[in-house]
């Protein structure tokens, strides 16, 4: 069974040239896949550096910048067209997820614990490092939102840190899914939640970044407060 690490990148140059090796280091058996949007900052080019390296580390390279669900959809649909693929895992390129976590996140799903396993911030011993008032605030209120609106039994519906088994994403419409930015995790999740995957959560510390920008805007918050709503309707799906 092949197990898949994909990392999304916009203008991640520094970090992803530290997050490979680690991810490598601790399972040295997965393929990573990093998807880029032609990030300026020469991100692809150090991927391509990179593979030298590690043969197992793949590059998708996009045209263009088009937003998290995007480029994630873009990657799942490349990765699950090889039948091998068991196991997929999705994080953020920032090193805010440790990869020491991957190993027993991974092990859960192929042990048959649960469909998608969730690195939680906000389950019992998870926690976050390094974020303002503001952002701790936003993050809380928008989990407990999300649980509200759409009754997901999870603690954590908006972390990007999460292990899935191949065949219940196979179970998706994914180009269904119109969500763009980070909203695309609470409706990836939601999808998983609506048909019948089973879910366990693990606890981490997500810490913040220490290098390059924050990809959190206006516009994704707002898109943050609606989408819940669009999922719950069904207005988030095309079809």
């Amino acid at each position: 069974m092949k197990k898949t690490v994909v990392i999304p990148t916009y203008n991640e140059r520094e970090n992803v040239i530290s997050l490979v090796p680690l991810v490598f280091q601790r399972i040295p058996d997965v393929e990573v896949l990093v998807v880029d949007d032609n990030s300026p900052d020469g991100t692809s080019a150090a991927v391509g550096q990179l593979k030298e390296r590690f043969p197992k580390l793949r590059l998708l390279k996009r045209q263009k910048k088009e937003g998290l669900g995007a480029a994630y959809i873009h990657a799942f649909t490349e990765v699950l067209k090889d039948p091998d693929v068991g196991v997929l895992a999705m994080m953020d390129a920032d090193l805010s997820h440790d990869p020491a976590c991957l190993p027993a996140m991974f092990e859960m799903v192929e042990q048959g614990s649960a469909d998608v396993v969730i690195g939680s911030r906000y389950t019992a011993g998870g926690g976050t490092e390094g974020w303002e008032l503001r952002r701790r605030i936003l993050s809380s209120w928008g989990n407990r939102y999300c649980r509200f609106v759409t009754r997901m039994p999870l603690s954590d519906c908006t972390g990007g840190f999460n292990v899935m088994r191949a065949s219940a994403l196979r179970k998706l419409r994914l180009d269904a899914i119109e969500l763009s930015g980070y909203a695309f995790i609470m409706a990836l999740k939601y999808a998983f939640f609506k048909t019948g995957a089973t879910f366990a959560e693990v606890p981490i510390l997500f810490c913040n970044r220490k290098k390059g920008e924050s990809k959190l805007s206006n516009h994704i918050i707002r898109e943050g407060i609606i989408a819940p709503w669009k999922m719950r309707f069904g207005a988030a799906s095309r079809g």
